[in-house]
């Protein structure tokens, strides 16, 4: 079985078009959606000491010549250690023999990637169509690739962040400054809400962060930090104010997204909420004063769909 290490998948991604990437996992949203898609209930593990969870996520795409099968893994004190908090893999299997076709020791990154990604396909058609600020919970990994992935749909260079560590806000302020971002350090989260149009939530909170009241009209929140039961960033209640709910899988975000906490606290009804390859594949419009919400608990077409276009590329 081959074997494609990290340096090899980086290198495909860097050298790939950045349209043809958000292309990608756009079609990974639609797969799930349209019923091509075959994806198992993920498997989770959570651990208490040290604090972490694990998720084994797998399926299959009609006519796609792989599956996938994809393991990764969240402990959230590593870097006390000197290790990477998020770390994975995946396996790749050809879909009409079953043999094992590869392993991807991407080391997280492809997982991280496509997240990242699904944050700026989300932003794209559910956003606003100016984005007068972009904003930021969090301070680690999704922070700044999520922010990196907005700057490709996005001209908007303003940002302001919250973080609960001052010197990792800091160290994000000068990361993402040099990258041409004017990162604005804010003291709460509330503050983050009342200077931008565009709110990405990239944290392990298991508390809420944002409250109704803080949302102006016209924001867009994608919300990624909740891929795991007992995670919320969100207020329920930010959930009744919504025109639009969003998410990438009904089934999952329902069971262990944001969107559980507020269907199970009666903001909304599972009929309010649509699926963001449901959105793709038809014409949807934004009003200007629209509040939207794109929870993302990340689902397995988009491990498949990136991992085939390593394989696709890599030659």
């Amino acid at each position: 079985m081959r074997v494609i290490d990290l340096a090899q998948i980086r290198k495909v991604i860097d050298q790939s078009a950045r349209e043809d990437l958000i292309k990608c996992i756009g079609q990974a949203f639609i797969a799930l959606s349209d019923g091509t898609a075959t994806v198992p209930p993920v498997g989770h593990l959570g651990f208490s000491e040290p604090p972490g969870d694990m998720h084994i996520k797998y399926g299959y795409i009609q006519n796609d010549p792989y599956y996938v099968v994809k393991i990764a893994s969240g402990f959230y004190q590593n870097q006390t250690i000197g290790l990477p908090n998020n770390n994975g893999l995946m396996l790749v299997f050809n879909a009409k023999t079953g043999l094992p076709e590869c392993l991807l020791q991407d080391e997280g990154y492809l997982t991280d990637l496509r997240t990242a990604l699904a944050g700026a396909v989300a932003a794209r058609h559910l956003g606003p169509k100016e984005v007068s600020a972009i904003g930021i919970l969090g301070t680690g990994v999704q922070a700044r690739m999520q922010l990196e992935t907005l700057s490709w749909i996005t001209d908007c260079k303003q940002v302001y962040v919250y973080g609960r560590s001052e010197s990792k806000a800091r160290k994000y302020q000068q990361d993402m400054k040099e990258q041409g971002f004017q990162v604005h350090i804010c003291a709460r989260p509330s503050e983050v809400a009342e200077n931008a149009n565009l709110i990405v939530t990239t944290t392990a909170s298991q508390v809420p962060l944002l409250s109704a009241a803080d949302i102006r009209p016209g924001t867009h929140i994608t919300a990624m930090g909740a891929d795991a039961p007992g995670k919320q960033e969100l207020d329920a209640a930010i959930f009744g104010k919504a025109a639009v709910v969003a998410c990438d899988s009904k089934t999952q975000c329902v069971h262990h997204g944001e969107t559980h906490f507020a269907v199970s606290e009666q903001h909304i009804t599972e009929d309010h909420v649509r699926e963001i390859g449901e959105l793709l594949a038809a014409s949807f419009s934004r009003n200007p004063d629209d509040i939207t919400i794109a929870d993302l608990t990340g689902i397995a077409t988009q491990d498949i769909k990136i991992a085939s276009f390593v394989l696709e590329h890599i030659g």
